[in-house]
Formats: C-alpha cells, structure tokens, sequence
C-alpha cells in the first residue's frame, strides 16, 4: 500500500471507467456491484462515480410497494464500492480487496427512486498504513441525498 504522499503518483486509468474496468479493481458482482462507472479520479483527493437506479432491480420491488425507494444500505455501499476503487488503484493494484471498517454520521436526506442517476463522490482525508478514511456524499440531480463518513482497510 502506497502512503499519503505516493498517493499523488496514482497512474490515472482512461476515464471514464466502465463495469469492466470496475471489476479489475473490486471483487463485486452481478448483483451486488453497485457502481456502473467512474467517471473521475483526483488522485489524494476524491473519485467520483454513478449507478442508474432501474426499476426492474430486485430490491425495489418489496421496498415498498407501490412506492419504490432504494434501501439507505444500497447507497452506502455504493459509496463504499467506490472507495475500494480508489484504494485499490491508490495501492497500485496491489490490494486484493477492501474491507468495510466504520461508517459514521450516515444521514439520508432524500429518497432515491427508479430512473434516479445516484451520484458517489468519494472524498479520501486520511491514510496510515493500509487504512483509509473516507467522508461521502451521493447526489441526485446535484443534490445531496445522502452523506457518511467511513473507513475502510485495504489487504
């Protein structure tokens, strides 16, 4: 795992990144990988990422019927889907997975509904060794629907 002050030496990978790309870097899957694209990476700073909210996906349909909502987990985790990308081009490719340590100050400001464009930007603020601290944020049309801070290590 690189430190904070290698972190600027992150070999960018062609933006944006598609599913592909994204499973090179994070073991998830079909249905599970919640991010369908990266779309910028500054590196020692953030990355920025997005997932379109279909109606035809399973969680919607018993959450609730008749008014589909996406779960708050659905949104944290894509947050945190996210982050292992950045980590995992931030140790050179080097890190085998990413696991969720700490999430904190999680608010939910607005529902997320089919046909939504859920927008991840994931800001890294702290390295030491191979843990990572991160503060989120996921917009809808620019808009704040949701905000965590979390931590993560990277193996």
């Amino acid at each position: 795992m690189k430190h904070a002050a290698e972190i600027a030496e992150i070999k960018i990978p062609a933006m944006p990144m598609d599913t592909e790309a994204i499973q090179k870097c994070i073991p998830h899957r079909y249905p599970f990988l919640l991010v369908d694209r990266v779309t910028s990476l500054v590196p020692g700073d953030k990355i920025v990422a997005y997932r379109n909210i279909s109606i035809s996906e399973s969680a919607l349909q018993g959450h609730f019927p008749g008014d589909p909502v996406l779960p708050g987990v659905f949104i944290i985790e894509g947050l945190a889907q996210t982050a292992a990308v950045y980590g995992h081009l931030a140790s050179g490719g080097t890190a085998k997975g990413c696991l969720l340590s700490d999430v904190s100050e999680a608010r939910f400001r607005k529902p997320v509904r089919p046909g939504d464009r859920l927008v991840y930007e994931v800001k890294m603020v702290r390295q030491r060794a191979h843990f990572l601290w991160f503060d989120a944020t996921a917009l809808v049309d620019g808009e704040a629907v949701a905000t965590a801070k979390f931590s993560a290590l990277m193996r």
